[in-house]
């Protein structure tokens, strides 16, 4: 196996997401690599007519202006540090799969994604994105696990910033 030349790094915006990104970004420039930030915008389904009211459309764009700056934000503070970073979002009902098909269609070496950490019926109800991507990926995976205390934590903080907005 050869040195990676793009490593791909999802992010969800979380402490564990970030922390993986620091450690590709780390390897990237250890290693001379680029880095492509990824962000997966869950899809909103067609609602029917009479809640066209919640204007999804709009919604939908909301999110993905949100995640672009957040990402390109993301790019610019890693590029001070020496790092090239692109940035990607998908929008997929299917997280994990969205963040196989971007490392498909960009050819990338090596991913590095978080796991939170989710045990008994979270991990059962929700899957693992971090699980999906390990077992079907046709290019190595590195997992940074967090605990699930550290889930909870961030979790916790991240229903208090959306109280906030």
């Amino acid at each position: 196996m050869s040195l990676p030349r793009l490593i791909l790094a999802p992010v969800d915006f979380s402490e564990p997401s970030e922390q993986a990104v620091k450690v590709a970004a780390d390897y990237a420039s250890r290693l001379g690599a680029d880095l492509l930030l990824v962000h997966a915008v869950p899809a909103i389904p067609k609602l029917p007519s009479p809640s066209e009211i919640f204007r999804e459309a709009e919604y939908e764009e909301a999110l993905l202006q949100d995640a672009r700056q957040r990402l390109e934000t993301l790019a610019q503070g890693l590029a001070k540090k020496g790092v090239r970073a692109a940035t990607e979002v998908g929008i997929a009902n299917d997280v994990g799969m969205e963040i196989l098909r971007i490392a498909e269609h960009h050819h990338v070496d090596l991913i590095v994604i978080a796991t939170h950490g989710m045990t008994g019926w979270h991990k059962l109800v929700f899957g693992s994105v971090a699980e999906k991507v390990v077992k079907l990926a046709s290019t190595p995976v590195l997992v940074l696990r967090t605990s699930p205390k550290a889930d909870e934590e961030t979790s916790s903080r991240a229903a208090s910033s959306v109280v906030a907005r």
